[in-house]
């Protein structure tokens, strides 16, 4: 028996990953077509079964559940609300994060659980991870992502204003922020490459390129940063899931990384 470790689908787990690790993933919705497609996050009705089919699976031991940052979605709070049907049993970890960063740490906390770790071991290696972890996004417009609220105004209207509508944005405590003010995608790239770069401080990261119909886009990204990026790390493309391309539009590019060392407190 093992912790059961499940994230929901917004994170773009790699399918070999998934089986790879046992990882369980649960399906955020896509609703409506065309102009009018969007997204609706998990119940807490879906998530308690599903936490009740890991805990029956795991023998008890427990689960840890990694879901889109609380600012991006309802699903946490959904969570939240389906663990308390458990109680001591499943930890909901707050990660103030998206994508491929709430992935790495599911990543990181299913390796400590098939090597034994109980459940405290389990959330603190996600957690560690999330602490560790930044994500960028590289947008072509900012239409899809003010018109689905994710977006705060004042950050639209600055971003437009001063990047002709191609911004760098940030995540940061579970928000997106504005991160840097270049106006090609060579020079975002550049720009994504050296913020990368100085902040792993000579230690190997673990990169993942998520990308919305932008395969060639992100095959370039991921090149600078293997030319540039410390022995050892790994760089890892994979097309950006459904369930966030939505609201960031084709030819978006999100980069999440972990680094080896939490970034000093200011």
């Amino acid at each position: 028996m093992t912790v059961r470790v499940v994230v929901d689908s917004s994170a773009g787990l790699p399918a070999e990953v998934v089986r790879e690790l046992d990882i369980t993933v649960a399906d955020m919705h896509v609703v409506g077509a065309g102009e009018e497609k969007g997204t609706s996050g998990l119940s807490s009705l879906e998530l308690a079964a599903c936490y009740a089919r890991q805990l029956e699976r795991g023998g008890d031991d427990g689960v840890v559940a990694l879901h889109l940052s609380k600012a991006l979605s309802s699903t946490w709070s959904a969570a939240v609300a389906a663990s308390a049907v458990f109680p001591g049993t499943v930890r909901v970890v707050e990660t103030n994060a998206a994508g491929m960063s709430v992935g790495a740490a599911a990543m990181a906390a299913a390796t400590v659980a098939r090597e034994g770790g109980d459940l405290a071991a389990c959330e603190a290696m996600a957690k560690s991870t999330l602490a560790r972890a930044e994500t960028w996004i590289y947008l072509h417009q900012l239409d899809d992502l003010r018109k689905s609220g994710r977006l705060p105004t004042g950050t639209a209207v600055l971003s437009a204003a001063l990047l002709a509508n191609k911004p760098i944005l940030r995540m940061h405590d579970g928000k997106l922020e504005l991160a840097g003010k270049t106006r090609t995608q060579s020079k975002a790239f550049a720009k994504l490459t050296e913020l990368v770069v100085e902040r792993a401080a000579r230690e190997p990261v673990f990169a993942a390129i998520q990308h919305a119909d932008a395969a060639e886009a992100a095959g370039q990204l991921g090149a600078m940063l293997e030319e540039g990026l410390p022995p050892g790390s790994r760089v890892m493309l994979e097309p950006l899931v459904d369930v966030l391309a939505v609201h960031t539009g084709p030819g978006a590019i999100g980069l999440s990384v972990v680094f080896s060392s939490q970034e000093p407190t200011q």
